[in-house]
């Protein structure tokens, strides 16, 4: 790896601990926090009833299928 290579990942990875430590630390780290958390569960709701209605409608052709 030359040496331009290597500036650039280094300037790279010490630019990305900033922004996460910002992230963590910086203004509107709470309401960004709580933004991640709203998302992260509307994900799974989102799953957890795309699932239910799957198989909800796997059982209602099964039953359907045998009268």
């Amino acid at each position: 790896m030359n040496l331009k290579e290597r500036t650039r990942k280094e300037l790279e990875e010490k630019i990305e601990n900033l922004e996460n430590i910002i992230a963590k630390r910086g203004l509107g780290s709470d309401y960004l926090a709580k933004a991640e958390k709203i998302q992260r569960d509307a994900n799974l709701a989102i799953i957890l009833g795309s699932v239910t209605a799957v198989l909800g409608i796997a059982a209602w052709s099964v039953f359907r299928s045998n009268d």
